[in-house]
């Protein structure tokens, strides 16, 4: 079971991070304007989510990718309460207030992998 969770997990981030590259717009939409160059963000973001979620697969990289999944989650945080500020098109504002915790139980889940 625990192979299954850690499976899926890295299977949302891979997806998460291809969707990066999939639909940029939804993802630049949410940056805050503060950032700098959010097409560049962008990127890397969905970069390093691709990478961690690839490197939480093999047992060697496994820890160091539940690392930067928990820095990541923590650098794209920002947007997450900019998203709620802002609203988004077609998902309720209780849905984008309950997502800022769900952020800390992700978090949670990376660090059984570390």
């Amino acid at each position: 079971m625990d192979l299954f969770f850690l499976y899926f997990m890295a299977a949302i981030y891979i997806f998460a991070g291809t969707m990066h590259f999939v639909n940029p717009k939804m993802y630049i939409r949410i940056i805050p304007p503060y950032m700098p160059n959010p097409v560049v963000l962008n990127v890397l973001s969905g970069t390093f989510e691709i990478i961690f979620g690839i490197g939480l697969l093999f047992e060697v990289t496994r820890s160091i990718s539940a690392i930067g999944i928990i820095l990541l989650l923590l650098a794209v945080f920002p947007a997450n309460i900019y998203m709620y500020q802002k609203g988004a098109k077609g998902i309720p504002k209780w849905a984008l207030f309950l997502r800022l915790p769900l952020q800390f139980v992700l978090i949670a889940w990376a660090y059984l992998y570390v």
